[in-house]
């Protein structure tokens, strides 16, 4: 089964970290190939525009691929988004040069030049306002054009808006709010391989800044210790070989961590060890 990744932009370096994350490695490393075989058996990996991902997904050559909701809105493609990831987050914005007075989208003057690579939001976005405005196919970067005189506006995804800031424009409305999400063909939306990968994403994610953490406890001070330490349902406790003691653990949240050992300790809690957790599936 084929997974369709970015092949450059801000999607592609915290795509192939959450892959790797999750145990999906590339085998090969050659820039060149075209089908990228992963530690996954069942799992290849393609490259390509992140734009283009939407239809290569919706042809069902391509079983899922991950993707920005920007780039699924403005392709219109027929594919599921089957999970928001945790990066790529932004807004699409219209923005106009700060000195040209402009405070809101209604204020663009008759015809106002709007540049940006996403046609089909801009033309919806100012029909649904009723604006009439000249809407300019770019590619690559828009935020010097207005500069050029080319545009009068530019309609584009805002991240922190420092490249604005930049290039002296400022945002006047918010289109659309946009992250990357893992795109599916509705076909294989119940596929074992789509289940099998939203599971370990999901596991990876909910184990983020999560700690396990385990302790032996004397029987007579077992009550005040499990009194003192959270968890998710309930601590885990398992008698020792030998003595009057029990093993504890449990998965706490990471920031209790300082204060919690203190009060464990204080409870009679001994021998405590904290490690990572790369997954948590619940």
């Amino acid at each position: 089964m084929l997974l369709a990744v970015a092949s450059k932009g801000r999607l592609q370096e915290p795509t192939l970290k959450l892959l790797e994350a999750v145990g999906i490695r590339p085998l090969a490393s050659d820039e060149r190939a075209l089908v990228i075989p992963t530690t996954w058996p069942d799992l290849n990996i393609i490259k390509a525009r992140p734009e283009d991902i939407p239809y290569i997904v919706e042809s069902g050559r391509v079983w899922a691929g991950i993707t920005g909701h920007d780039y699924v809105v403005e392709s219109g493609a027929n594919v599921v988004e089957a999970l928001e990831l945790n990066f790529g987050r932004g807004k699409l914005v219209v923005a106009v040069p700060k000195s040209s007075g402009v405070k809101t989208v209604e204020e663009l003057p008759l015809g106002a030049r709007v540049a940006t690579k996403f046609v089909n939001i801009a033309y919806n976005y100012f029909a649904e306002l009723g604006k009439r405005v000249r809407v300019v196919k770019v590619t690559g970067s828009v935020e010097v054009l207005p500069q050029l005189g080319i545009a009068d506006a530019i309609l584009d995804v805002m991240a922190t808006g420092t490249t604005l800031e930049v290039h002296g424009l400022t945002p006047i409305a918010t289109v659309l709010e946009t992250s990357a999400r893992l795109i599916v063909h509705p076909r294989y939306v119940e596929h074992e391989l789509t289940k099998k990968l939203i599971t370990f994403i999901q596991g990876y994610y909910a184990a983020q800044g999560k700690k396990m953490i385990f302790l032996n406890v004397p029987a007579d001070k077992l009550n005040d210790v499990l009194a003192a330490l959270p968890a998710m349902e309930a601590p885990s406790v398992t008698p020792l070989a030998k003595g009057n003691t029990y093993e504890v653990f449990s998965v706490v949240p990471e920031d209790l961590l300082p204060d919690l050992v203190l009060r464990l300790k204080a409870a009679g809690a001994k021998d405590i060890v904290i490690t990572s957790i790369e997954k948590l599936i619940t």
